[in-house]
């Protein structure tokens, strides 16, 4: 997807869930941190050296501003997939290395950083229509599969496999119902 699509499907994501385009322009946190990623995410991809280091230093101002304002930090060098969205304000916090797949949601609070010693330090890697719960914290040299579902308050430093619901902290397994239905 190019850079448009990628800003539509968020877009759209957030018209799913209520939005109209004023409320989603103007009073939407989440779609401003979003927005703000996509635009620094190409701006990182450019290969032009001097004007990108340019739009770099833009695009991190600007980021800090949506970071104080919203309380959701994204860095440009993130990679996430389309249809993105944050469900509420604040405490969101995402490792530069951080990599997320298409269609995932993310309630305030989470954090996905970086955990772990020697060969398991890292950061996780996030599959495709993952529901992650309020104030859940995702870290170190994980993977989490495809329609992973992540309760609240859980703590993930193990690989999560395909429609898992994880619980807990740690978080363990506790069913196989999947993200369907929280996506």
């Amino acid at each position: 997807m190019n850079f448009l699509q990628l800003i539509l499907s968020d877009y759209k994501k957030y018209r799913k869930y209520g939005g109209n385009f004023i409320t989603i322009l103007f009073f939407t946190q989440g779609f401003w941190a979003s927005f703000q990623y996509r635009v620094a995410h190409a701006v990182h991809m450019m290969s032009i050296p001097i004007l990108k280091q340019l739009l770099q230093l833009l695009c991190l101002i600007w980021q800090k501003i949506i970071e104080m304002s919203s309380g959701i930090s994204i860095p440009a060098s993130a990679q996430i997939g389309h249809s993105f969205y944050i469900g509420h304000f604040g405490g969101v916090i995402l490792n530069a290395k951080t990599i997320i797949g298409n269609n995932c949601n993310i309630s305030q609070g989470v954090t996905i950083g970086i955990s772990g010693q020697g060969k398991n330090r890292g950061v996780p890697k996030i599959g495709n229509n993952v529901y992650i719960g309020a104030n859940a914290v995702i870290a170190g040299s994980i993977i989490i599969e495809d329609n992973v579902l992540i309760a609240a308050c859980s703590l993930v430093n193990t690989n999560a496999t395909s429609n898992s619901v994880m619980l807990g902290v740690p978080a363990i397994k506790v069913s196989e119902k999947s993200s369907e239905g929280y996506i």
